[in-house]
């Protein structure tokens, strides 16, 4: 640790000019830990002594933008590779679903209809309207001409029923 003092003492010396030198290299945000890993740099220099002057903090920090630049690039390159190798990712649009998965959902689709039949006409209805129209409790009540409490019961036993659904395709 004592071998690093003179070095440490030149490097906080240095430190704002150094900061400054990355900064208008464009490391923006990302200075404090590029400083951080310049320190790093330094202290595992193999000639500390070498490592105190200027020129050599300064090319130190040089070749840290150097290989920050290179790096992001490559992890630029390498996220547009991946990017398109999955269908419709580089347009924002998901892929389409696997027949399997088209299949699975059309057969769920049909065990709620059936659900939905079973539990009658008026109670499946009214479940629609508040559901898929958006209407308020008490605007079926008096479009159905029943009260809110017989809406609000037959939208129980919808969703129970719907539970039941949806337990049963989890179980297969």
């Amino acid at each position: 640790m004592a071998s690093t003092a003179p070095l440490e003492t030149a490097y906080l010396a240095q430190r704002d000019r150094l900061a400054r030198f990355l900064r208008a290299r464009g490391a923006g945000d990302a200075t404090e830990d590029l400083l951080q890993e310049l320190w790093l740099r330094l202290a595992a220099a193999p000639d500390p002594a070498a490592a105190c002057g200027m020129a050599y903090m300064m090319r130190a920090a040089d070749r840290l933008m150097i290989d920050r630049y290179r790096s992001e690039k490559q992890a630029a390159s390498r996220e547009k590779a991946w990017a398109e190798t999955q269908p419709g990712l580089a347009d924002n649009i998901a892929p389409a679903p696997g027949p399997e998965r088209s299949i699975a959902a059309r057969q769920q689709v049909a065990l709620v209809s059936q659900a939905l039949e079973e539990v009658g006409e008026r109670a499946a209805a009214l479940f629609r309207r508040h559901r898929v129209d958006g209407v308020s409790q008490r605007a079926l009540a008096e479009e159905f001409r029943v009260s809110v409490s017989t809406v609000e019961s037959d939208l129980r036993r919808v969703y129970a029923r719907i539970c039941d659904v949806r337990r049963a395709i989890d179980e297969a």
